[in-house]
Formats: structure tokens, C-alpha cells, sequence
């Protein structure tokens, strides 16, 4: 449920973030003085990454890096190992890669055999497909990548977490706001990769939610180069969409947004994926101790941390938290308390992190930004939930189908 309330005034969250990371560090005190220097527990962690074709864009201004995903899995190795000296806990990270065409699934049980704790960079249906494996059965997975609503709704598998926000979190978030700036009235350019439209399912479906109005909805299928024709092409492409206070780009692989930009027949804000856009991480994030984050990152990798790194980073510190406070190593002991009320992950994101037990997705703010500033973060001021309002970004309970998170409760 999502409520809204007029001349709210701005939350104090820096102490709550502030608490949870003294928490954190009292543990590992706590552990010294109770004399924990006894044998090392070894704890394994996977990370597979499964490669896949890259669709052809007209620029590349953006290329992917290699290391994208595993940089944030390695820093967060990094910061376990560090409260694991005091706890007697030794971390590995061992790396599983599946080429272009390779066998995903046989690299997964190469990765479980390993591991039983596994971060995931794969597309929906792999990861479905792995969590399905009976290699996998007592496994605990982690979705690092994958935004699809469907492994949050009736797709769900009870091995699988998600720490990288879905669709539905970033448009819900840029939806909030949207209202928040009375910009109500929102037209549409779907690109033709079926990123794009799963982008612009999740958009529309945000638009109903919070009552914006879309007035208009084109599909982009120009065969063109915009890098020399955009001038000319998109004041006429656009020219036929009904008045509106936002145009909204779902361009997810980032072929043809940045060509949309200032070139339309309106002079409008362009948001979704280029622009005015939600993430679940950015460079530009830097309160909360973000700016510290993004400083070891960049130290580690030699580049800006992105959302992809940060989902994994959050996978491996969940698991950090979960082995030094649920004191074991056992998996369903560890799923069951990162699914609980108990459960916090002090993110940098203002708010502490915690898993949704009905489908577990990672709750977080959603940061929505530039490319050189945050603009606002969401949950938004005004929008209200009778539990979390993180809960008022995606599905919430009442809407998931997902049945496999209640089964296992019981």
C-alpha cells in the first residue's frame, strides 16, 4: 500500500546509518574480548558470472568492464576479512566465468561444488534454471544483475535472493518523483531490446500505480545514425506526441536515449533510462559514508563503482553480517536470519537494508540521479507504507505471487 501525505518534513537517517555500522564494529570488539582466537571457520563464497552477447549500440561512450559485478564481490570479501580476523573467520571468494555460448548451467555446478554460498551475474531464465539444479538444493543464491519482475513474482525460488533492485523499484521511485514535482503528465520512447521493454512494462505499470497519466507511447525503430541525424530526426519523430510534462526514455542498453535529449519538438525533461535516471547505485552518491565506499572501490578497481558492483558487494557484506550474527556458517540458518526482523545491512543509502521475506528482494532507497548529481533519493517525503516505506518501491506483499518464500515459512 502506498499512502501519501502533504508538508512532510525531511527524515533525520544519518544516526540510524551511523548505528548500524558502530553495531558492526562493537561485534568485532565483542568477539576479541570473549576470546575468539580459536580455529579459523572457513567461509567459501561463489561468484559466477555468466557472459552474454552484448546488442550493438551506436555509441561507445559506455563500455561494459570487465570486472563488472565481481570488483564489488571482491570489495566486499575485503571488508568481511577485516571483521573475520577478530572473529576467527577465514573469507574466499572463488570465480566462476561462462563464456558467450558456454554451458551456464555446468559452470553452476562447477561453482556449488565449491561454494554453497553463490553471487550470480545471469540473465532471468539461467538464474531460474541454476536455483532449479539439484546441486543447488540447500544452496543459498544471490541475484547480483537481473532486474526482472518476473523472479520476484511468480518466478521466485526460494534459493534465491536478489540484491539488485528491480525494474518496478526504479520506476516506482522516479514515479514518486514525478508526483512529488506535479509533472503528472508523461509520454513514452520504448527501444527495441527486450531490456527496453521490460524497462517500459515496469514504467507503465508505475505510471497506474501513482496516477500519472501517459498521454503518449512511440516505439523507437529507427535504423539511422543519430550521431549525425538526431537534430533532424527527433523533433519530427516526437512532434506527433500530445502535450506533456516529461518525456520518459526506456533505453536500457544506452543505444539511442542520449540522442533523444534536447532534440525533441517540446522542450521537455527527458527521464528513465537517460537523463533524470533511477539507480540502485551511482558514482554521485556520496552521503551517508557513500563517498568512503566509492573511495575503497575506486582505490580497488581503478574505476567508479556501478550498480552491478554494488548489488554484488551487498551480497557478500549480507553474508558477512549474517555468519558474525547468526554464528554459523549453515545455509538455512543464514537465509532464515537474513529474512528476518533482525536482519539489518548498513548500505550508505540513509536507511538500513533488509530483505523482503515475501520474495526476497533487498529493500534500499533508490537514488535518483544525474550524471553529475543526486537529485532526490526515494522513498520520497509523502509516501507512506503501514510497515517499510522502502516497501512503497515494487512489489509489495500483497501484490507478489510469489509463493515458494511462503511455502518454506511454514
Amino acid at each position: 500500500m502506498v499512502l501519501r501525505r502533504q508538508g512532510a518534513g525531511p527524515r533525520n537517517v544519518t544516526g540510524r546509518e551511523d548505528f548500524i555500522m558502530r553495531k558492526a564494529l562493537l561485534a568485532g570488539v565483542l568477539a576479541v574480548c570473549a576470546g575468539s582466537a580459536g580455529a579459523e571457520t572457513t567461509i567459501r563464497i561463489g561468484y559466477l558470472s555468466v557472459a552474454q552477447p552484448a546488442p550493438p549500440v551506436l555509441s561507445n561512450l559506455d563500455p561494459r568492464p570487465d570486472d563488472l559485478g565481481l570488483a564489488g564481490a571482491r570489495l566486499g570479501l575485503a571488508e568481511n576479512a577485516t571483521t573475520g580476523r577478530f572473529m576467527g573467520q577465514d573469507w574466499k571468494l572463488s570465480e566462476t566465468v561462462v563464456p558467450e555460448g558456454g554451458d551456464a548451467l555446468a559452470g553452476a555446478r562447477t561453482a556449488l561444488a565449491g561454494a554453497r554460498l553463490l553471487v550470480i551475474d545471469a540473465p532471468a531464465s539461467t538464474l531460474q534454471a541454476i536455483a532449479d539444479l539439484p546441486e543447488a538444493k540447500g544452496a543459498l543464491l544471490f541475484n547480483a544483475t537481473a532486474q526482472d519482475g518476473e523472479l520476484r513474482d511468480e518466478g521466485c525460488r526460494a534459493n534465491l535472493l536478489h540484491t539488485i533492485p528491480s525494474h518496478a523499484m526504479r520506476t516506482d521511485a522516479l514515479a514518486q518523483f514525478l508526483v512529488g514535482r506535479r509533472w503528472t503528465d508523461v509520454a513514452l520512447i520504448e527501444g527495441p531490446h527486450p531490456e527496453d521493454a521490460a524497462f517500459a512494462r515496469a514504467m507503465s505499470a508505475s505510471a497506474e500505480k501513482f496516477r500519472l497519466s501517459l498521454v503518449g507511447r512511440k516505439d523507437w525503430r529507427f535504423d539511422a545514425d543519430m550521431r549525425r541525424n538526431a537534430s533532424a530526426e527527433v523533433p519530427l519523430f516526437t512532434q506527433d506526441l500530445d502535450d506533456h510534462d516529461v518525456l520518459l526514455i526506456a533505453d536500457e542498453v544506452h543505444d539511442f536515449g542520449r540522442y533523444v535529449a534536447y532534440n525533441t519538438w517540446l522542450p521537455r525533461p527527458v527521464a528513465g533510462s537517460e537523463e533524470l535516471v533511477p539507480e540502485g547505485w551511482s558514482p554521485v552518491v556520496e552521503q551517508w559514508g557513500a563517498a568512503q565506499l566509492q573511495g575503497r572501490f575506486e582505490e580497488a578497481a581503478a574505476r567508479d563503482m556501478l550498480p552491478e558492483d554494488y548489488a554484488a558487494w551487498a551480497a557478500v557484506r549480507t553474508l558477512g553480517e549474517a555468519v558474525t550474527r547468526a554464528g554459523g556458517t549453515e545455509t538455512d540458518a543464514l537465509r532464515a536470519y537474513i529474512l528476518s526482523d533482525a536482519f539489518e545491512l548498513g548500505g550508505f543509502k540513509g536507511s538500513p537494508l533488509s530483505y523482503r521475506a515475501w520474495n526476497g528482494q533487498l529493500r534500499q532507497p533508490i537514488p535518483i540521479v544525474t550524471d553529475r548529481a543526486v537529485v532526490a533519493t526515494a522513498p520520497l517525503e509523502g509516501f507512506m507504507h503501514q510497515g517499510n516505506e522502502l516497501d512503497t518501491l515494487g512489489l509489495d506483499a500483497p501484490e507478489s505471487a510469489c509463493t515458494a518464500f511462503t511455502e518454506t515459512s511454514q
